[in-house]
């Protein structure tokens, strides 16, 4: 009976299979492109390549001279911005392909009400975005960043465990989506935390505070979607709706900050 439900959603959706592989062949294509091109730049254009920042680990040293453990910090390599805004974009890329090569599984799952892909891509590429936008608010401590890549990939994961723990038909478990959300927060805070800590507004440029609102709003569109779809609000009703969405506002943040990204690489870093 579960089976024959899920097949009649199907037929009833106005959103076809024809328009999901369509939306996702179009998503892979824009993504592949813009990708190839920032990785290009990324490596051949010499201000791009070079507009790097330092990751550092901190830790204790013995001081004789005045007998206590002093702080000491050291470099412990570098991260190319631009390099970092391509590999998001292709990491999107990537998982359309495997959507498109796997479309049977893929429309299996979406009948089911769950894309194991989009969760799994979102658990890295979006941790990649929030580690950069760290970076270039002062956040350079190797500890810290690896903290935040996992917090923010787990907040994914929550959004998986939404989904499978709450199948068509059966009564919403809000639980994961809560936890998701404050998962998702925790990132974001020790940004929050190193843009006001400098108190150097003025001298911040322009284009870190459009990655900043601009990433900011559209990560926060993507709570809203699932939240919309397990409301069971408007077309919304329709999980398919809301999956359409999730590949549309993928392309519209990644490429959005993706160019943030590579225009702010022109940027003087200091090191000059």
């Amino acid at each position: 009976m579960q089976i024959e439900g899920l097949i009649a959603a199907r037929r009833t959706s106005e959103v076809t299979d024809a328009n999901l592989r369509k939306a996702n062949l179009g998503a892979c294509v824009l993504h592949s492109v813009q990708g190839l091109l920032l990785l290009v730049a990324s490596q051949s254009v010499p201000a791009i390549k070079s507009f790097k920042k330092d990751v550092t680990t901190s830790f204790l040293v013995y001081d004789h001279a005045t007998q206590a453990l002093v702080a000491h910090t050291r470099t412990v390599g570098g991260v190319e911005i631009g390099l970092c805004a391509a590999i998001f974009i292709l990491m999107s890329a990537v998982a359309h392909f495997y959507v498109l090569t796997n479309w049977r599984s893929y429309l299996d799952g979406i009948n089911r009400e769950t894309n194991v892909v989009r969760w799994y891509e979102y658990a890295l590429s979006s941790s990649v975005m929030i580690c950069a936008i760290a970076m270039l608010f002062g956040c350079y401590d190797l500890g810290s960043l690896i903290l935040m890549f996992v917090v923010n990939a787990l907040m994914n994961i929550f959004g998986l465990v939404m989904e499978r723990m709450n199948p068509p038909g059966q009564p919403v478990t809000w639980e994961p989506f809560v936890w998701g959300c404050v998962a998702g927060a925790a990132p974001w805070a020790v940004v929050l935390m190193y843009f006001l800590g400098s108190g150097n507004f003025s001298e911040i440029p322009g284009f870190v505070y459009g990655i900043l609102f601009g990433y900011f709003l559209f990560f926060n569109t993507f709570p809203v979607n699932m939240f919309l779809q397990y409301a069971k609000i408007g077309r919304w009703a329709d999980y398919r709706h809301g999956e359409r969405w999730y590949i549309t506002l993928s392309l519209l943040s990644k490429s959005l900050l993706g160019w943030l990204v590579f225009g702010g690489c022109f940027q003087p870093d200091g090191k000059k």
